[in-house]
C-alpha cells in the first residue's frame, strides 16, 4: 500500500478507537483530508484510497486543484479565513465554507452563489479559547449570527469550527473543545438547527471526539509535514 493510503487508514483506525472509548457509533464523525500545500496527485492518490472529503486553507490554490480534478467525484471543504474579495471564488466553487465568523462574509457568499449549484454548506468559526488575535466570533455572539445565517437564501447552516490554540494534553484538549460542544447544543436548544461540529486535528482527534466533533480536520497524519512552510497551525 502506498503511505498515504497507509495513512489513512491508521487515522480512522484512531478514530474508530475514539469512537468506541467514547461510546459512540464511528459513521458520527467524517474525516475531512487537508490537502494544503499538498498537490493534486496526492489528492488523487488519497481519493483512490477511499477519501473523498478534502479541506483547504487557501483559496486560491484550492480552486485550482478543484480545477484539475474535476472529473472526480470530491467534496471540497474551505477551511481557511475567507477575505472579502475571495468570498465570490468560495461561492462558485467549494461545497462547504468552514470559517464564516461575519455576517458580511455570510451575505456575500448567499449572493455569490451560482444558480444551479446546492446551497453553500456554511460553519460559524467560534474562538472558544478567547485568543485576542485569533479569528472567529466569540461565543455570547454566536446565537444571534446564527440565527443570520440560518436565514440566508443559497446557503445551509451546518454547524460551528473550532481552531483552539494547542493544550498539553487530552483533559486541557477535550475541556476546550467542550466549550465548543455547549454552545453547539445551547444554539440547537434556541431552536437553530445545527448537525456539524468541526473541531479536532492530528494531534488532538481523540478529545474532540469525545466532546462530541462529527467532523475532524486530519492534514499532517495522512499526507505528512507540509511542503512550505505556513503561519497555519498544523491540521
Amino acid at each position: 500500500m502506498t503511505t498515504i493510503r497507509n495513512n489513512l487508514q491508521s487515522v480512522h483506525q484512531r478514530i474508530a478507537a475514539a469512537c468506541r472509548a467514547a461510546g459512540r457509533d464511528v459513521n458520527e464523525v467524517t474525516l475531512l483530508a487537508v490537502s494544503k500545500t499538498f498537490g493534486p496527485d496526492a489528492v488523487r492518490e488519497a481519493h483512490e484510497a477511499g477519501q473523498a472529503a478534502f479541506g483547504e486553507n487557501y483559496i486560491q490554490e484550492g480552486v485550482e486543484k478543484i480545477a484539475l480534478l474535476a472529473g472526480l467525484d470530491l467534496q471540497w471543504h474551505c477551511i481557511g479565513p475567507i477575505q472579502s474579495n475571495k468570498t465570490r471564488l468560495v461561492a462558485a466553487h467549494f461545497d462547504w465554507a468552514h470559517a464564516v465568523d461575519r455576517l458580511k462574509t455570510a451575505q456575500r457568499l448567499s449572493q455569490q452563489r451560482p444558480e444551479g449549484l446546492p446551497p453553500l454548506q456554511v460553519c460559524i468559526q467560534v474562538n472558544v479559547d478567547g485568543g485576542a488575535t485569533k479569528a472567529g466570533v466569540a461565543p455570547a455572539e454566536a446565537l444571534a449570527l446564527a440565527r443570520e445565517i440560518a436565514g440566508l437564501p443559497n446557503l445551509r447552516l451546518r454547524g460551528l469550527m473550532t481552531l483552539p490554540e494547542p493544550a498539553p494534553d487530552f483533559v486541557a484538549q477535550k475541556a476546550l473543545h467542550m466549550r465548543a460542544r455547549a454552545l453547539f447544543d445551547e444554539i440547537n436548544g434556541a431552536g437553530v438547527a445545527l448537525d456539524t461540529l468541526s473541531m479536532g486535528m492530528t494531534a488532538d482527534l481523540e478529545a474532540a471526539i469525545h466532546a462530541g466533533s462529527t467532523m475532524v480536520r486530519v492534514g499532517t497524519a495522512i499526507f505528512g509535514g507540509r511542503a512550505t512552510s505556513s503561519a497555519a497551525p498544523a491540521a
